[in-house]
């Protein structure tokens, strides 16, 4: 007899598993008992909806990677898994993504609290291991994990661009140059693009007189140059 407070812990196999019927495939049956006591785990600590949806699509890709159950994974399946990624061209910030989301199903898995190492070893003969550890999975060692051509821009470079768009406008207006009004609209479209965090779209549809619209029109070459500096 289990204890008490194991059964009560949301997300243990106590709670999620039929005690009372035969089931017909046993190992997919566990496994999606699994999948839905560590959705219940992330419930009950309020988690987001796509957070749980998203760490589920990542076991359940490693599942099928590997061909078998949490119970017969192996830390060579991960540096295996990891390898395919970064051939398949995968981002360092993704394959540490898909290594947090691994690892903090496999922690449920071993938990005493949640039981499933006890259902396991009585279904199977073997029980879930901890299969991620610090040799073989990314660590997040820096700020900023985006390759370098992408990286945002930092305090000291938007000034400098600002200002470089400003003195733009005012040098087309000092020398009666016609365009000096669209040189000023653009310098505005820049910041506003930063200050509120505009999307390209968000900045090519904010037309005069649009519903909601901040400032001028944002042509195509504009859009361009959005994009280059960030």
């Amino acid at each position: 007899m289990a204890d008490r407070h194991v059964i009560e812990v949301p997300g243990a196999a106590f709670g999620v598993m039929p005690r009372s019927v035969s089931l017909l495939h046993p190992r997919e049956a566990v496994f999606e008992a699994m999948l839905a006591g560590f959705a219940a785990q992330q419930s009950s600590r309020l988690l987001s909806f796509v957070t749980i949806h998203q760490r589920e699509s990542v076991v359940r890709r490693f599942g099928r990677f590997t061909g078998e159950f949490p119970w017969d994974w192996s830390a060579s399946d991960v540096e295996d898994w990891t390898v395919q990624l970064r051939s398949s061209g995968a981002a360092r910030s993704s394959i540490r993504g898909y290594h947090n989301a691994l690892e903090l199903f496999c922690a449920y898995l071993v938990d005493a609290r949640y039981g499933w190492a006890q259902e396991c070893q009585e279904r199977f003969g073997t029980h879930p291991v901890q299969v991620c550890h610090e040799w073989n999975t990314v660590a997040h060692t820096t700020q900023l994990e985006a390759r370098p051509q992408v990286r945002p821009l930092t305090r000291g470079e938007l000034q400098m661009f600002f200002d470089y768009c400003d003195e733009q406008a005012a040098q087309s207006r000092r020398l009666g140059r016609k365009g000096w009004l669209a040189a000023f609209r653009d310098a505005t479209l820049f910041k506003t693009t930063y200050a509120f965090g505009l999307r390209r779209r968000e900045v090519v549809m904010n037309r005069p007189g649009s519903p909601g619209g901040l400032v001028g029109y944002a042509t195509s070459g504009m859009v361009t140059a959005v994009v280059a500096c960030r």
